[in-house]
């Protein structure tokens, strides 16, 4: 299985609250699911987000 990833960093300023809504958004409309999130000593969120790729399988 081949994944895709995606990093996405959000600043402090935000919410928890809002920084779930985004996330949620980009779950629910690109395909893509939580890898890992990390809170950096800055108070900065990375987060890694990752989604499957399909292969398209040609039929003879």
């Amino acid at each position: 299985m081949e994944w895709e990833f995606a990093q996405v960093a959000f600043s402090r300023e935000l919410s928890r609250g809002v920084v779930a809504k985004l996330l949620v958004e980009r779950a629910e409309h690109g395909g893509w699911e939580l890898d890992r999130v990390r809170i950096g000593n800055d108070g900065i969120r990375r987060v890694v987000l990752r989604r499957k790729i399909i292969r398209a399988v040609r039929t003879a």
